[in-house]
């Protein structure tokens, strides 16, 4: 039983939540195109609790999305996290993107399948039964015509998050269903967080790094 802070920041969407016993109790989220985590994220948190007139310290946790996602977004959530576990005394909880991304998904069959753009015609995905489990594990791929063709011709496929825009103009499968417009948000995050509040199952602080999957390659400016 705990009050969370939850911290979504691995994509475009910027959302912080309070949550309690994991149900949502405050959500603010900018979910526009551009990244504006380094100026909105603190504001965000000052008004979720503004909002819940509670204090930064009768929360039990703060809670992380951890990634894959933007390195840049990861990176200033992380930051942020950390910053108020460590001024609280507060523990750290590490939420899987991918699987808070798949939560927004209510179907009795058939996969679900968790993905954001990358670079081109790459994506991060990973594959969750209709339990909410994990089915074959996060990873980065290219798309093709081919691309999930074994779960497609079996059952229902349902897919959402970035990678959805670029995905529905390849794939092209009756039993494909694709869900648009949706982003991982700091709303889904406060049951799992939960479930890892009860089972003590925290990061270290000092070293907790988020998962970005592939390595941060910075681009040099062309003179």
């Amino acid at each position: 039983m705990a009050l969370v802070l939850n911290i979504e920041t691995a994509t475009t969407n910027c959302s912080v939540s309070l949550s309690k016993d994991g149900e949502t109790l405050v959500l603010k989220e900018d979910n526009s195109s551009g990244y504006s985590h380094a100026e909105t994220l603190h504001v965000f948190i000052d008004e979720v609790f503004k909002l819940s007139k509670l204090k930064p310290s009768e929360i039990d946790a703060v809670a992380i999305s951890k990634g894959p996602g933007s390195y840049t977004g990861l990176r200033i959530g992380v930051s942020s996290a950390k910053g108020l576990c460590f001024a609280l005394n507060k523990s750290l909880i590490a939420v899987d993107t991918m699987k808070s991304l798949a939560h927004q998904v209510k179907t009795e069959e058939g996969f679900i399948v968790s993905m954001l753009d990358a670079r081109r015609m790459e994506v991060y995905s990973a594959i969750y039964d209709s339990k909410l489990e994990l089915h074959r594990e996060i990873k980065a791929e290219i798309l093709s015509e081919d691309s999930f063709a074994e779960l497609l011709n079996t059952s229902k496929v349902y897919f959402i998050g970035s990678g959805v825009d670029k995905t529905k103009k390849i794939i092209q499968h009756p039993n494909a269903v694709f869900i648009e417009g949706k982003l991982p948000s700091a709303n889904e995050m406060g049951e799992l967080a939960e479930l890892k509040y009860e089972k003590s199952d925290t990061e270290d602080v000092a070293y907790f790094e988020p998962y970005y999957l592939k390595e941060f390659i910075a681009l040099k400016k062309k003179n």
